[in-house]
């Protein structure tokens, strides 16, 4: 590239010199065409290494996502059936086990959504469906993961809304959001989830969490598909890259637009604001019962203008 410039300038002072127009016009336009295919396959290039060392943290991560259940479910099943444990001891077993089980389970089918992300829903029919309880019940599933007690983690802001949607599409983008709040948390980890309507048709679901955050520079990268920050060598998060990509491509398939914000108040940790389209008629007041959750703000959403 250094060369092309070099060699065009030198191009124009020669012909310029000797009024040569014609060449130099044909000249000109001959190394910039050079120049921008030189520039295109530079940033063509730089996207390829990019994708490749993505991948390659995808696989060591996938590599070490699989081996770790399956290695914990081995030993735990020789120890079983190696000696003999109190029916306290075999409870507790049992119960790792369980959970190294759904932990399995649930990379294997984040594996396979990606691979169906386009034809996902397609056969399913929008319906109406209240956005708090669906919140609610993966805040439970996400402390059941991560060992952590809903009351002491979570707090709602949330209004009786609900959207109409497939319901298959807002399993996958409230599933991964949610256990990521948990996940990214700080210790004690503190996630707060509000819900409200915005616009004339949308509704706004804000999740924050107490972590580190998101620097601005990876807030686009993160969903882009296999990216995460860092090495897989200095890792202490579980994950494979594609929980964000999921996300981001159910959202903007449904319409809706998902973006990472800082905190309210400048408080430690990030935020994901999403907007999801099709807000229906409000849900009566007190049809949500969101017990158990450390705050629960349950507001009234005044009736829709005629």
């Amino acid at each position: 590239m250094v060369l092309n410039v070099t060699l065009m300038i030198c191009w124009i002072i020669v012909l310029a010199q000797r009024s040569l127009w014609g060449a130099l016009t044909i000249g000109v336009v001959a190394f910039t065409l050079i120049l921008a295919g030189l520039s295109a396959w530079l940033v063509l290039t730089l996207k390829e290494i990019g994708l490749n060392n993505r991948q390659a943290n995808f696989v060591d991560s996938v590599t070490h996502e699989l081996k770790s259940p399956i290695a914990s479910l081995q030993l735990y099943l020789e120890t079983l059936r190696m000696r003999n444990l109190s029916e306290e001891k075999r409870d507790e077993f049992h119960g790792v086990m369980a959970n190294e089980l759904r932990r399995l389970d649930s990379l294997i089918s984040q594996l396979l959504e990606v691979g169906r992300l386009d034809a996902l829903g397609d056969n399913d029919e929008p319906a109406d469906i209240e956005i708090a309880p669906l919140l609610h019940q993966y805040a439970e599933t996400a402390c059941l993961n991560w060992n952590v007690k809903l009351e002491d983690v979570f707090t709602f802001e949330v209004e009786p809304v609900r959207v109409k949607a497939k319901k298959i599409v807002l399993d996958l983008v409230f599933a991964n959001l949610v256990d990521n709040a948990v996940k990214y948390a700080g210790t004690p980890p503190e996630v707060v989830i509000r819900v409200k309507p915005h616009g004339r048709s949308r509704v706004m679901i804000q999740l924050a969490n107490n972590g580190t955050g998101i620097s601005p520079d990876d807030r686009k990268d993160v969903f882009q598909i296999f990216y995460r920050g860092g090495s897989e060598l200095e890792r202490r998060r579980k994950g494979t890259g594609l929980g964000l990509y999921i996300v981001n491509t159910l959202v903007k398939k449904s319409h809706g637009r998902i973006q990472i914000k800082d905190r309210l108040n400048g408080n430690p940790g990030c935020m994901f604001e999403i907007e999801i389209p099709n807000r229906t008629f409000p849900v009566p007041t007190g049809a949500m019962s969101l017990g158990g959750s450390r705050k629960d703000l349950i507001q009234t959403e005044p009736p829709a203008a005629s």
